[in-house]
């Protein structure tokens, strides 16, 4: 098969080539900051956290308030502005389960910023560790990363990267390789992107139920922003590199053994209206290579990518929905799980069957160490959170790497997975969290032994 061959005009060249190397080096490049290798992004918000040091916790404090006020008129309300806007919907008509998220969020966080109420709630190692500490860091990562985003996911990098990894997909995950785009999204940009990239192919027909469960589960990968905040919270930042590079190792192993198991394995090859997978019909054309034609492919989407304005539309938009749908769920989430921490026995008793494992590993602090493991399915930060207290620099990176590599959280990941058409549920969800942990855990602790 030919494709005739496109004359493009040096406007749409540099469209594609000068955001996409922009963004390149804000999210990939190592640069030496403070004694540590971080990335240009990172110090950019560390930067913004330093310009409003003392007013950060005032303001996501009043942004918890206000996205649980506008959340309860919205719902009650419906008015038409929002129902009318697909954008401000996402934001806000959400399901009852995550509207009382917001509403319990906004009431924790009122109660930790003006000391009210039981001190199980607003003490030092609760409510106000994930007000004072944690949300501000994820405020200043999501106000910059939002806005940059589009540098990385509307220009053709994706496409350009997406199309020579066609080659791979299939043969090594047995998925089409139009995949890898949804892959690069959620790696380089978000995972909720992924699972939104998805799940409007599946709707349409390019993905069966099987591949749409495995793309959902296992390459809605967490990103570049989400991992600086982890390694930040557990205070190895001048680890980012190597310990980004562990996440990606093993999140590859687990993306190659994972769906090969009960309960992805077992999902059917067939597409949302249950009719059998047909050969794939994605080809590189035969006048072209996989480099010439991912360049090409890259090219026609710097060409519809909408040029400054939209850039700064998509950049906002991106910004308000990680930072006003985001953090009154991680307020209200993590308060929860930090309460049953430190009053409960509760995630003792979960985490004791991974001690053995953690002991044969060579992990220190092995008790403490794996009450933060299952933790994780509450929330990705919750268990870099309680392992901010552990002394082993080696076991904070464990923790920190694993959480990563679990993918299933329910406050965005999993919420997201389960109100989508993608064939999965909440006991799907559940195993492939296990599973993934088991077959991250050895390559994480492998690689932590050998850097630390």
């Amino acid at each position: 098969m030919e494709v005739p061959k496109k004359q493009h005009t040096l406007k749409t060249i540099i469209s594609f080539i000068l955001p996409s190397l922009i963004g390149l080096l804000l999210f990939m490049l190592p640069v030496s900051y403070d004694d540590a290798i971080t990335i240009p992004i990172a110090v950019l918000a560390k930067s913004l956290q330093a310009l409003l040091a003392g007013k950060l916790t005032l303001i996501v404090s009043c942004i918890i308030v206000f996205m649980a006020l506008a959340t309860v008129l919205a719902k009650l309300i419906k008015p038409k502005f929002i129902s009318q806007s697909p954008f401000l919907t996402t934001l806000l008509l959400i399901p009852t389960l995550w509207v009382l998220m917001r509403i319990l969020g906004a009431v924790f966080v009122v109660m930790t910023y003006l000391q009210l109420g039981p001190e199980l709630i607003h003490s030092s190692a609760t409510g106000a560790l994930v007000l004072n500490d944690l949300l501000p860091v994820l405020f200043s990562v999501f106000l910059l990363a939002g806005m940059l985003l589009p540098l990385l996911v509307n220009f053709g990098l994706l496409e350009f990267f997406g199309t020579m990894m066609t080659k791979i997909m299939r043969p090594v995950f047995n998925l089409p390789g139009r995949s890898a785009i949804d892959c690069m999204a959620s790696w380089l940009g978000d995972g909720s992107v992924g699972i939104l990239m998805t799940n409007k192919q599946y709707e349409t027909r390019f993905y069966t139920q099987r591949e749409a469960a495995v793309i959902g589960t296992t390459f809605s990968a967490v990103s570049i922003t989400f991992s600086l905040v982890v390694i930040s919270q557990v205070k190895l930042e001048y680890l980012f590199i190597p310990f980004y590079l562990t996440v990606c190792l093993a999140g590859v192993v687990a993306a190659i053994v994972v769906p090969k198991l009960p309960p992805l394995s077992w999902k059917k090859d067939q597409y949302i209206d249950d009719t059998p997978r047909h050969a794939d019909d994605e080809m590189i054309p035969t006048n072209y290579n996989v480099v010439s034609w991912g360049y090409e492919q890259a090219l026609a989407k710097a060409h519809k990518s909408g040029g400054i304005k939209h850039f700064f539309e998509e950049g906002v938009k991106n910004a308000i929905d990680m930072i006003f749908g985001i953090i009154p769920a991680v307020m209200a989430i993590g308060t929860i799980a930090l309460i049953l921490a430190e009053h409960t026995p509760l995630f003792n008793y979960l985490g004791m069957p991974f001690v053995p494992l953690l002991e044969l590993l060579q992990i220190p602090e092995a008790v403490e160490a794996s009450k933060t493991i299952v933790v994780g399915f509450a929330d990705m930060f919750l268990p870099s959170i309680l392992a901010s207290s552990i002394e082993s620099d080696l076991t904070r990176f464990v923790i920190a790497a694993l959480s990563v590599t679990q993918l299933i959280y329910m406050s965005e990941v999993g919420a997201l997975l389960l109100g989508s058409k993608i064939p999965v549920n909440f006991f799907d969800l559940f195993v492939v969290f296990i599973l993934r942990t088991l077959v991250t855990l050895p390559v994480i602790a492998g690689a932590a032994h050998l850097l630390l």
